[in-house]
């Protein structure tokens, strides 16, 4: 009904007006006024009485020169588009994260183009590669003391081996996003001379020493990420694990399993249920939970509606949305080293199986 009298009332405003010159006409109320500046004539100085002091007021928009001549000022003038702006390209392809002590390189490219350039990298460096797994993405260098390294590398490396020889492993993994790549470095000391194999630790092994590491290597990839080489080995039969995995559990509820940690799978989650268009009412991140509504799409910052909008009752009201609300909580749990997302109708109810895959697919599909 409320539509029904939005038509009604738009027709009659329609048959009232047509032909109203006042409204539609070059003279009428909605007329073009895109050229009125150019018929602008500037005012008399404002004058001040003799005993007023006042500092002098510049004007907060001034008009450039050139804009507009004598010759422009009767009928159409077209403005011109500014030139664009001057930004750098790609300048925000890699960045550092951290979690906890933990420390790495991110890049929005795949693994085959990550690849060469952190190989060449420490290469450059002086770093001599013992052996390397292309298609694992990962590459462990020979014994080294500072002096054997090239340039400023040398006595920085230097400073933080306090003699000792240094080995590091480089791995480049497939990011928890599609398209992406995470690159982590893990270093070994032995006594300079030494014959001892020590093995790499599952964390840091000198965590200056590699955060050291992944500032130079940021700094150089950001410089010559630009001829974008690709490595085939790595990019044919990449099999480094998969970063996602959606199964049943033992009760044939679907659980979304990611390999990596809570902080870093919280953001990618909430990114892919924005880019799925779900709606997501409320969050408890202390929990772990986004709180989601299947039968709204995701909410999008909008004007406030317009005259017609507002007329034919496009915005559903409270009563409307709660009627037809189909609300579920997403919930994320760390398990060891892997994430695991699941879906529950309330705190004491799992969702349905149906409902519970689909949206734990849709997220997954957006997390490569």
């Amino acid at each position: 009904m409320k539509r029904l009298a939005g038509f009604s009332t738009l027709a009659l405003m329609i048959s009232a007006t047509s032909g109203c010159g006042w409204l539609w006409g070059d003279e009428g109320y909605f007329r073009d006024r895109g050229s009125d500046y150019l018929s602008a004539r500037p005012t008399a100085q404002m004058q001040l009485p003799p005993n007023v002091e006042a500092r002098r007021l510049d004007p907060l928009l001034p008009i450039p020169a050139g804009v507009a001549d004598s010759s422009q000022r009767e009928g159409k003038f077209e403005v011109p588009r500014p030139q664009a702006m001057q930004v750098q390209a790609r300048a925000s392809e890699f960045s550092l994260q951290n979690s906890g002590e933990a420390r790495w390189l991110v890049a929005q490219r795949s693994p085959a183009e990550v690849w060469p350039l952190v190989r060449q990298f420490f290469s450059d460096n002086g770093f001599e590669v013992a052996e390397e797994r292309p298609r694992t993405g990962e590459f462990v260098t020979d014994w080294q003391a500072a002096a054997d390294l090239q340039g400023s590398m040398a006595g920085q490396v230097g400073g933080l081996l306090d003699g000792d020889e240094v080995r590091l492993r480089v791995r480049v993994e497939p990011g928890v996003q599609r398209n992406t790549s995470e690159v982590f470095v893990l270093s070994a000391q032995r006594p300079a001379g030494s014959s001892a194999e020590p093995a790499f630790a599952g964390t840091s092994g000198n965590a200056a020493l590699e955060s050291a590491l992944l500032d130079e290597l940021l700094s150089s990839v950001s410089r010559s990420g630009e001829g974008g080489s690709v490595s085939l080995l790595a990019a044919r039969d990449y099999d480094a694990p998969s970063r996602t995995n959606l199964a049943p559990d033992g009760s044939g509820n679907p659980v979304l399993t990611l390999d990596t940690d809570l902080d870093r799978a919280w953001s990618s989650v909430g990114r892919a249920l924005e880019q799925a268009s779900l709606r997501v009412e409320d969050v408890d991140r202390s929990q772990g939970l986004y709180f989601v509504n299947l039968a709204e799409r995701a909410q999008v910052e909008e004007q406030e509606p317009g005259f017609f909008s507002r007329m034919f009752g496009s915005e559903p009201d409270k009563d409307e949305v709660e009627a037809r609300a189909e609300r579920y909580r997403v919930r994320l749990s760390q398990v060891g080293r892997s994430v695991q997302v699941t879906v529950e109708q309330d705190i004491n109810t799992v969702a349905p199986a149906d409902v519970a895959r689909r949206i734990l697919e849709q997220v997954r599909d957006r997390l490569g």
